[in-house]
């Protein structure tokens, strides 16, 4: 019985891989939502009758993301084991998890995104296009500002996947949170180091998600 509360992990070891999941998901976040918000933006307006309406761009954008969106991202990570090499160095650790982290998260944010400011009506784009505002300042002053708190929640959304992706990124030495749960929790058998991954996890998750609805509802009465 006393076998089963037994662990190898230090808390040397644990602090470490709080670090580097804090890393992972914090450069992840900020690139991947810098490009998915970008994306998501470019995919409105270029749609049929948006405000800057261009099927071309579209036919080209729109495949692209659901083809990145469509592959799990543990086949995404070794897929891209060549460019991560290339990139930073390595394929292992990390820094080069960062990389397929931000090819991951961009699509999948772009279409968050794109799902909010959608959300917004008509009538607040036709009202500013009546004023005189140019397409800038209507996604600038009107669309992004109106789709405010949807945006909010559908980053918190994008940061929760991002925690989870990280915990993948153990399997090919990620590091992390999830690095523990392999190494020890599963190949050594240790039952406390997966209990602590796990609460850890859900504790991580479930603070993000806590934050993110705070700021939406702030948002959405200012």
């Amino acid at each position: 019985m006393t076998q089963f509360f037994e662990t190898a992990l230090t808390s040397k070891q644990f602090l470490l891989a709080m670090s580097e999941t804090f890393t992972m998901v914090s450069i992840a976040l900020v690139l991947g939502s810098l490009f998915g918000i970008l994306l998501g933006i470019l995919l409105v307006v270029t749609r049929q009758d948006g405000i800057w309406e261009n099927k071309c761009i579209y036919r080209i954008v729109n495949p692209i993301i659901n083809t990145i969106r469509s592959l799990p991202f543990i086949i995404l990570l070794v897929a891209m084991i060549p460019l991560t090499r290339f990139m930073v160095g390595t394929s292992i650790g990390t820094t080069a998890a960062i990389v397929p982290l931000v090819i991951y998260i961009a699509p999948y944010t772009a279409r968050l995104v794109e799902n909010s400011l959608l959300g917004v009506h008509s009538g607040i784009i036709e009202a500013a296009d009546a004023m005189g505002a140019t397409n800038w300042q209507i996604i600038w002053h009107f669309i992004l500002p109106e789709a405010k708190s949807s945006l909010i929640l559908s980053l918190t959304a994008a940061s929760i996947t991002l925690v989870g992706a990280t915990a993948m990124a153990g399997a090919v030495g990620g590091g992390g949170i999830g690095d523990l749960a392999l190494n020890y929790g599963y190949q050594r058998f240790d039952n406390v180091a997966m209990a602590i991954t796990v609460v850890t996890l859900v504790i991580i998750v479930q603070g993000m998600q806590l934050i993110g609805d705070y700021l939406a509802k702030k948002a959405r009465f200012h």
